[in-house]
């Protein structure tokens, strides 16, 4: 069985970092289809792919019951947990496991004035003095699921779950928003627990390859990182 997968630009693609990132700190093997977002073709070159003309989408080449496609990241992430129980994509503890698939939804269905106001741009600084009101009550929800994933069921390592967790790829394009926007997040409730947990982030190998794929294709287009 082979895995293809379609992202976006990797600067700006947060939701296509979230399963590249799985896969690739799982050791799982995955072609990349790369698709410049924003372009006037980009809806089409996406279709040919995936139903919901978004990225990412997940296309399974399975020569026993024939290719099909996972869309949507989520999905993506249980499907890969299913089909790769030795990657431990969800912590084995009941209790944890269920944190995890909780705090992993809120992450999927909520914090909208952060990603509208500070959107993903992975290799940039652009710290910003004050956030306005909507935007700093995400910062400091998103601060209280870290300290109380980290203080629970954090022993085991750096993550929120101790060791790498599909929840961790779901919260690491935020890691990459308050890198870029939020210089203390001190101010937001931290008590150096996700501080720590950004640092955290981004010295898995894994992310570091991201962000070097994310200055490789700046520089390609001609803009400085």
């Amino acid at each position: 069985m082979g895995y293809r997968l379609v992202i976006g630009n990797k600067n700006t693609s947060s939701w296509s970092l979230r399963p590249w990132l799985a896969l690739r700190h799982a050791g799982i093997a995955f072609e990349e289809i790369n698709i410049k977002l924003r372009m006037t073709d980009t809806k089409e070159q996406i279709l040919r792919h995936s139903p919901s003309g978004k990225v990412p989408a997940l296309l399974i080449d399975d020569p026993a019951a024939g290719g099909f496609v996972v869309w949507d990241t989520l999905a993506i992430l249980e499907y890969l947990a299913e089909t790769h129980p030795e990657a431990r994509l969800w912590p084995e503890q009941a209790r944890a496991r269920a944190q995890a698939r909780s705090v992993s939804a809120e992450m999927h269905s909520g914090f909208q004035q952060l990603r509208e106001h500070c959107p993903m741009d992975f290799v940039a600084r652009m710290p910003r003095e004050q956030l306005a009101d909507p935007v700093a009550a995400d910062v400091r929800r998103i601060v209280a699921v870290w300290k109380e994933c980290r203080g629970r069921f954090g022993a085991g390592g750096p993550c929120l779950f101790g060791a790498f967790t599909a929840a961790d790829a779901m919260y690491a394009p935020v890691a990459s928003r308050f890198r870029t926007y939020i210089s203390n997040l001190g101010a937001y409730g931290d008590d150096g627990t996700a501080a720590a947990y950004v640092a955290a982030v981004f010295a898995l190998p894994a992310m570091q390859d991201w962000e070097a794929g994310a200055k490789a294709e700046l520089a390609a287009a001609g803009s400085k990182p």
